[in-house]
């Protein structure tokens, strides 16, 4: 699987759940299981790679203003969320963390946000179609820390200053 499959598998079962996490997971398990178990694998190390990738301060910080707070698991929740609004949302996001306020169409801060079932969903398609967990996907983990300067989040200037218009869009 290349990674415009990755994305065009991303967008098209967030399209058809009309943009609901849950509903988004449980289409992404359905669509993974047409495919077979390497080719699942495969969807889960794009996945994860790009999960790594936003490990990141200043998106941390994007996801504290969006969300008003976010602890290490909303933070990791945001993450998943964030792939699954697909590739545009997710490069645009990385680029720039306060573009978030124009990428973003409407947000519902009751289920916008959070994708932890999204980032089970290869897993569960993996042990679905082979009755095994799935091995290791021979990424590199995440760094034990996000990249970048590290970021006061309980201070509401410097958030602004830094995200100005997530912070007038979502404050």
């Amino acid at each position: 699987m290349d990674e415009t499959e990755f994305w065009e598998i991303v967008d098209s079962t967030r399209e058809a759940a009309e943009g609901d996490p849950e509903d988004h997971a449980e289409l992404l398990v359905d669509r993974l299981l047409q495919s077979d178990p390497d080719a699942v694998l495969d969807f889960a190390r794009h996945f994860e790679s790009r999960y790594n990738r936003a490990y990141r301060w200043d998106l941390w910080g994007a996801a504290w203003v969006l969300l008003g707070g976010a602890s290490d698991d909303s933070f990791d929740f945001f993450r998943c969320w964030l792939i699954g609004q697909g590739r545009e949302v997710f490069e645009g996001a990385l680029h720039d963390p306060d573009s978030l306020a124009e990428l973003l169409g409407e947000f519902d801060d009751e289920v916008d946000g959070d994708g932890e079932e999204l980032g089970y969903a290869a897993d569960e398609a993996y042990e679905e179609l082979t009755g095994t967990v799935a091995a290791d996907l021979g990424i590199p983990p995440a760094p034990p820390e996000p990249e970048g300067t590290p970021i006061d989040f309980e201070d509401p200037p410097t958030l602004a200053r830094l995200y100005p218009r997530l912070t007038a869009r979502f404050e």
